[in-house]
């Protein structure tokens, strides 16, 4: 079981190396109508998030699984929320559609976070966020049309989507990027 681990996470590492020196960057300046405002999703709790509610803040949705070797980035991404509250709204973002890493069901993925990394930032509920089943939350962050730029679907488990005050999709970090980067936390200075 540890060889198949460590196989698969090698063969993530060398994908996503790949992936990112083949794909095409987005443009410096992004004009587009395309916002994230007529969307929402449900929480782990079944109340609606309605993400007209965060105007003039950003948002940084991460699909997260409590299986996976990225999962102690739940940590890394309270401490976001913890210290930029004024300026980010952080969103996890559960799903099992990368190798059954996400088993739990919705209330034992609440407990499984507060008991283990003390997340007190929104949680959805499971979806899945990539293929033709994928919400519209994840359609709208991985299709060009509708997004603007980005046409790519997360890779794996924890890749952070980040939206800008307007509601514009402007940046895409992978798996391998802690929440805590400077590649992440220098947008929210």
């Amino acid at each position: 079981m540890k060889f198949f681990l460590a196989t698969i996470t090698t063969l993530l590492i060398v994908f996503t190396i790949i992936k990112a020196s083949s794909a095409s960057t987005k443009p410096q300046s992004i004009h587009s109508d395309k916002n994230i405002y007529g969307l929402s999703i449900n929480s782990i709790d079944g109340k609606k998030i309605d993400f007209n509610n965060f105007k003039n803040k950003k948002i940084l949705i991460v699909n997260t699984a409590s299986k996976c070797g990225f999962t102690n980035q739940f940590e890394n991404l309270q401490n976001i929320s913890n210290q930029y509250n004024d300026k980010v709204v952080v969103i996890g973002v559960p799903s099992n559609d990368f190798l059954g890493q996400e088993p739990l069901e919705n209330n034992e993925i609440t407990d499984f976070c507060q008991e283990n990394y003390g997340v007190t930032f929104l949680m959805t509920e499971k979806v899945h966020v990539k293929g033709s089943k994928a919400h519209d939350l994840f359609k709208f962050l991985s299709k060009k049309e509708l997004n603007g730029w980005n046409d790519s679907w997360p890779s794996w488990n924890f890749n952070k989507y980040l939206i800008d005050e307007n509601g514009l999709l402007v940046e895409h970090f992978g798996s391998m990027v802690n929440p805590e980067s400077t590649k992440i936390t220098n947008y929210f200075q």
